[in-house]
């Protein structure tokens, strides 16, 4: 993937993001509408307070979610290039291995048919 490719997928994403966070806004405050609108007895004032703390606590709890989410995200991906890497190292070995045995049997066959050839 070359750097124009990785800033592409980088816009998307931020894109991506932001659209989420902005969807996630809206359904907090109308959650806190609907939440509100339950309480007939608060004054105007007191209904906008409650829902203002109701939005603002519910997209306190999505952001804490949206970061250990994130957080263990970025654990599993070192997690997985990390064991990427060991098969590798691991199928290169195998590989390698396997070349020397072919090149030690193929000297051996060599040199036995030059000590029974006449």
């Amino acid at each position: 993937m070359n750097t124009a490719d990785t800033n592409t997928a980088g816009t998307v994403n931020d894109i991506e993001g932001f659209l989420l966070w902005e969807a996630e806004k809206r359904t907090a405050h109308s959650r806190a509408r609907a939440f509100g609108s339950r309480m007939p007895w608060l004054t105007d004032s007191q209904r906008q307070e409650v829902e203002r703390l109701y939005a603002q606590d519910h997209l306190d709890a999505s952001r804490g979610f949206l970061e250990r989410v994130a957080a263990r995200g970025g654990e599993l991906r070192a997690e997985y290039e990390h064991r990427y890497r060991a098969l590798r190292c691991r199928l290169l070995a195998a590989a390698l291995f396997g070349a020397a045995a072919v090149a030690a049997v193929a000297a051996v066959a060599a040199v036995a048919m030059v000590v029974t050839v006449p």
